[in-house]
C-alpha cells in the first residue's frame, strides 16, 4: 500500500482501544508516524488536563503501530517496556500530537520513541517503548 493511503487505512482499521481513546493518525510511514488526539473531558483528570494513563495509551498505540509497519509477515508485536517523561499538561479542548520515530528496528525488539505535544508546540511528554516482535499465535 502506498505510503499517502497508510494513515486512512489506519484510521478505518484502528484498533478497538485506539478508537476508543479518539486516536486519529494524521502521517503513516515505516519512519515516521504522526497523530492527534482531541482532549475531552473524558480523557481528564482533576484540573481538566489529560490524564497520564491515557498519554501513555497515545504513546502505546502509536510505538505498536510503528512495530506492525517494520516487523515480518506472520509475526505479532506486544510492549515489554515503558517509560514516560510528563513535562507540561494537556488541557480540556487542545489536541495532543504525537510524532513516533524508530530509535533501534531488531528481528526481536524494536525500540520507539513519541514526543507529545501540545497545539501551541511545547512539548509535553516523551515516551520511549520497547516492543517485542513473537510469531503469530494461531
Amino acid at each position: 500500500m502506498a505510503e499517502e493511503n497508510l494513515a486512512a487505512a489506519f484510521n478505518e482499521q484502528n484498533a478497538p482501544f485506539a478508537k476508543l481513546l479518539g486516536v486519529t493518525m494524521t502521517l503513516v510511514t515505516k519512519e515516521r508516524l504522526e497523530a492527534e488526539l482531541l482532549v475531552t473531558p473524558q480523557h481528564c483528570t482533576i484540573p481538566a488536563t489529560l490524564h497520564g494513563g491515557a498519554m501513555m495509551a497515545f504513546a502505546d498505540n502509536m510505538g505498536g503501530c510503528g512495530a506492525f509497519l517494520n516487523m515480518p509477515a506472520g509475526m505479532m508485536t506486544t510492549t515489554v517496556e515503558s517509560k514516560t517523561n510528563f513535562l507540561r499538561p494537556v488541557p480540556v479542548g487542545q489536541k495532543a500530537l504525537a510524532v513516533t520515530t524508530p530509535v533501534h528496528i531488531g528481528r526481536s525488539l524494536q525500540v520507539w520513541k513519541t514526543e507529545i505535544s501540545r497545539e501551541d508546540g511545547k512539548l509535553a511528554a516523551i515516551v520511549t517503548q520497547t516492543q517485542m516482535i513473537l510469531p503469530m499465535r494461531s
